[in-house]
């Protein structure tokens, strides 16, 4: 981690080897989960050994840049924990930054040791990066709110412990008409729709809402304020998106490195060619670029209050981005093998193309980079 150690302290770094020599040593040698099924068995697993290593008690601690490089390290050896983490730090930061003492109490702790599996529940069918579409409702009846609606493509639906579903409170208000709310997945009238299938084996699926009812107490922030809340978090993370990004990349030029040492073609081996060296070096350089965007971005949520949209939204653009490049490029270099399943680089290929949707996809982020150009004031 050279190429950021600015804007790491040593405390950051030793936690860098840390989780580095874990990933390698637990993550490295589990099998692949090679269906939805296996996923959600495996997920489970994951959550588990993470909680019992101590590795995100970072979430609790809202430190951004130990995520980050929670991510990138888990990201080199497994995808799919990188995806459980991730989905628990969707889930905690909101509690952590919003929730009432009450709340914090009942579901932290165990939401950071893994014995709480979580789920960020806002995407619908008609409602994606346009969230003000959105159509689940929740409506106040008495000293309770009552949920009706549906959610789809959501990561850990039907295994997650703990739902935070964001609902229109406000129907006619859009944005600034919708509510946070924590649900139990014991919750009368909450059911899971039905799985969905990724390229890469995920847990993801429908929720259903159906007079499903929580109390007051269930609901995260004050009323109609779910939308920034939404939106903060998703700032707050994004650049952790870009640290697994930068996981999936490192990895990639990893393997490409490696077999072009040792593949030999026309009588030398592949890295003797220079057409070779120059997608290598190109990785590489990207690869770089890309961290320092990352950690530069995590370093400012850190440091400073508020929200930094232009810094996470490049952040997060640019690494997935490289990494989808990367990842191509590993597998032209490896060829035939670089596509088997079971190969590493086809796992990467898999996986890494959903980073560029999730969280914000890569053209939104662009006009959020846009807007804080050109629709800022205008300085003297």
């Amino acid at each position: 981690m050279k190429a950021v150690a600015a804007f790491l302290t040593s405390e950051h770094q030793q936690q860098w080897h840390r989780v580095t020599q874990w990933s390698r040593d637990v993550l490295r040698p589990r099998p692949e989960a090679g269906s939805d099924d296996a996923a959600r068995i495996e997920a489970t697993a994951l959550l588990r050994a993470l909680g019992d290593a101590g590795l995100l008690a970072t979430l609790a601690s809202q430190d951004l840049r130990a995520l980050c490089l929670l991510r990138e390290a888990v990201a080199h050896s497994s995808p799919l924990a990188d995806a459980v983490v991730a989905i628990q730090a969707l889930g905690a930061t909101p509690v952590a930054r919003a929730g009432t003492s009450e709340q914090r109490t009942r579901w932290l702790k165990d939401i950071t040791t893994g014995r709480v599996m979580t789920a960020f529940a806002m995407t619908e069918p008609d409602a994606g990066s346009d969230v003000a579409s959105m159509q689940t409702t929740a409506m106040r009846d008495g000293g309770d709110w009552v949920l009706n609606g549906r959610k789809h493509l959501i990561s850990n639906a039907g295994l997650a412990d703990l739902y935070l579903v964001f609902a229109k409170t406000n129907p006619e208000k859009g944005s600034r008409g919708i509510s946070v709310f924590l649900v139990p997945a014991n919750t009368s009238g909450l059911s899971f729709g039905g799985a969905q299938v990724m390229a890469a084996a995920h847990p993801l699926g429908h929720l259903r809402f159906a007079g499903c009812r929580v109390p007051d107490s269930a609901r995260l922030g004050p009323v109609d304020q779910g939308f920034k809340l939404g939106m903060a978090t998703l700032d707050r993370i994004r650049p952790s998106v870009g640290a697994a990004a930068c996981g999936l990349a490192a990895r990639a030029l990893d393997e490409a490195t490696a077999h072009a040492r040792q593949r030999r073609q026309f009588g030398q081996t592949l890295s003797d060619m220079p057409l070779i060296r120059e997608k290598i070096g190109r990785m590489a350089t990207a690869l770089d670029a890309a961290r320092l965007l990352v950690y530069r971005a995590a370093w400012e949520a850190d440091a400073q209050p508020g929200r930094h949209s232009a810094s996470a939204a490049m952040a997060k653009s640019f690494a997935t981005e490289m990494a989808q490049r990367v990842v191509d490029d590993a597998v032209q270099i490896i060829g035939g093998l670089g596509v088997l399943v079971g190969h590493p680089v086809e796992r990467l290929y898999r996986s890494v193309r959903a980073l560029r949707i999730y969280e914000g996809a890569t053209d939104i982020q662009r006009l959020i980079v846009a807007g804080a150009l050109l629709d800022e004031a205008p300085r003297s």
